[in-house]
């Protein structure tokens, strides 16, 4: 089975790396392994850049853009969540006045620890 987003080419960066995963839980949800992704409204990162938080260093391994509406509860565990709800509602919450259109693109960035 081919990965649809494999061969995808990407757009210049919007953002660095730094500015990736920048709230403090998120950070521990990261450095805890409960958190193996994240999603932006740019693209903050290239495969194979690191990203160090806390003296700690992960690498991305995939980016794609993917719509709001082909988030799964699987996703929302990849950001640390229990379920899609959970997620939206803090995505909301971070985000007043956002609407959570089905239609609206994202970027994904999939990242795992560094092998020391």
């Amino acid at each position: 089975m081919s990965n649809p987003h494999e061969n995808q080419v990407l757009p210049p960066k919007t953002c660095t790396i730094d500015r990736m995963i920048t709230l403090p839980a998120d950070i521990e949800k990261v450095i805890k392994g409960q958190k193996t992704a994240t999603r932006r409204n740019g693209r903050y990162a290239d495969v194979g850049e690191i990203m160090e938080l806390q003296g700690h260093r992960y690498v991305v391994e995939r980016v794609y853009s993917q719509s709001l509406g082909e988030l799964t509860d699987e996703h929302a565990r990849q950001e640390g969540f229990d379920n899609l709800e959970a997620y939206k509602q803090s995505i909301l919450s971070m985000h007043p006045g956002m609407p959570w259109l089905p239609q609206m693109r994202v970027w994904v960035h999939e990242f795992r620890p560094v092998e020391a």
